[in-house]
């Protein structure tokens, strides 16, 4: 049996059993924090509605809505157009182990599919359950550590891909045969390389994730029309793995991806800081360390990291000096400076303006980068080490992907109140106490 077909037939065991009700409140919760996102990245940069714009070019009209907007384009675009507004902040959500983040690709791919009429074959929070369980599982799999063929691509984008096409052909209704041709139709177009992550000077790291939702979408779409492709996509001797990680996966492997009895996306995180999830151990320790140090004067301030770490801190002159507002989400030197100066970070106060901070610049000048850490799965610890008049002082922080519904909701009302939003509480309420496949049309619309 092909490996795409034990992939669906472990789905299938999922979708057969049900959510469980801590998986499903999950799920929830994750759903309404992207609709969040999403709404404050129309005040955010600008680089989203560029996207939009840019990749409605030439479309008028179509069934696919857009959150926050009445904008209406074909399903596969407007899936596009709603992963940009989710991850173009930053502020969602991740899996910190398979380095992935699942939500907003797989929320995007479900309504999209959805608004093909009569297409609603299974709930949207059972298809988003589903589909981000199986952008974890494939993280999961090949077990990234951030060297070796593993760092070479967005794995959010590259089994973007497939969780999408999995998700559309789960709304749609597909069968096996058919989920198997949508995975493989979704495998001929799999991108992802990491360039503009670990390049500077551009914005295109923000969006990065829209086009996995976009190509997965398309996939089940042509699959429904009857378009088939090999089941040997995931495993034949051109296939994923082989191409992208120069191997298929080992027995373990193979059984940690088709394992259907526990919950991968259990361990996903809702990001509570606008920045690279690789910051925020940094963050958290700089917080810690500038209320214990207060107003000494900080003569040195050495940050440890890891191999994966210190790609997010070289070269330093750049990172420390960002050109775009993304170059400095994606710069561990530049958030422990902005945090020491200013304490908090926040969508008000990281914004464009805060590449032209002097006092961050000057504080920056103070910073050393050393490895201190191995690199293994996961996100590495918060390790700062500063050195004033009065003595050194350090600090290690490790992050707990833990977060309470005060938190996310808290959050939920930050991202409203940023995008203008009136009686955000209201408006959680509303989505949150049916999520259903009209989430878009009980949102309120975002004037840009």
């Amino acid at each position: 049996m092909s490996l795409s077909l034990n992939i669906i037939n472990a789905i299938r065991q999922r979708q057969k059993r049900g959510l469980p009700e801590e998986i499903r409140k999950k799920v929830e919760l994750h759903i309404l924090d992207t609709v969040g996102i999403s709404l404050a990245a129309y005040k955010g940069p600008v680089v989203a509605l560029q996207s939009i714009s840019g990749i409605s070019l030439g479309i008028d009209g179509g069934a696919g809505k857009v959150i926050g907007s009445r904008l209406q384009f074909p399903p596969a675009y407007a899936a596009f157009s709603n992963t940009a507004l989710a991850h173009a902040l930053d502020y969602d959500d991740i899996n910190d182990i398979a380095r992935i983040h699942p939500t907003p690709v797989i929320l995007a791919a479900a309504l999209a599919a959805a608004d093909i009429e009569e297409s609603r074959a299974t709930d949207l929070v059972t298809a988003v359950g589903l589909g981000n369980e199986l952008l974890c599982r494939l993280g999961y799999a090949i077990e990234p550590k951030g060297t070796g063929a593993d760092s070479k691509w967005f794995l959010s984008q590259l089994f973007g891909y497939l969780g999408a096409a999995l998700t559309a052909g789960l709304v749609l209704g597909l069968d096996d045969s058919e989920l198997v041709n949508a995975l493989g139709l979704a495998y001929m177009q799999l991108a992802g390389g990491k360039e503009p992550g670990v390049g500077i000077g551009s914005q295109a790291r923000s969006i990065y994730p829209a086009f996995a939702s976009m190509g997965g979408v398309q996939a089940a779409f042509l699959a429904r029309e009857g378009v088939t492709a090999p089941t040997s996509s995931m495993d034949g001797k051109t296939g994923l793995f082989q191409n992208y990680f120069g191997k298929n996966l080992n027995d373990r492997q193979l059984k940690i991806l088709l394992d259907s009895e526990s919950w991968a996306f259990s361990d996903t995180s809702i990001k509570l800081l606008p920045s690279c999830r690789y910051s925020h151990p940094y963050i958290r320790s700089a917080q810690v360390l500038r209320n214990e140090l207060k107003n000494n004067q900080i003569e040195s301030l050495v940050i440890g990291v890891n191999e994966t770490a210190n790609m997010l801190c070289h070269p330093i002159t750049d990172r420390c000096h960002p050109k775009t507002l993304q170059d400095a989400k994606f710069s561990i030197p530049f958030m422990v400076a902005f945090t020491f100066i200013h304490g908090n970070v926040n969508l008000n106060n990281l914004t464009e303006n805060a590449i032209g901070d002097s006092q961050v610049s000057n504080l920056s000048k103070l910073i050393k980068i050393e490895t201190t850490q191995p690199d293994k799965p996961g996100i590495p610890q918060g390790d700062i080490t500063v050195k004033t008049s009065q003595g050194t002082k350090r600090h290690i922080e490790y992050l707990l992907p833990e977060v309470t519904i005060d938190e996310v909701k808290n959050k939920f009302i930050e991202c409203c109140l940023f995008a203008d939003v009136a009686s955000p509480e209201e408006v959680w309420k509303t989505i949150g106490n049916n999520l259903d496949y009209n989430l878009i049309n009980k949102l309120p619309l975002i004037s840009h």
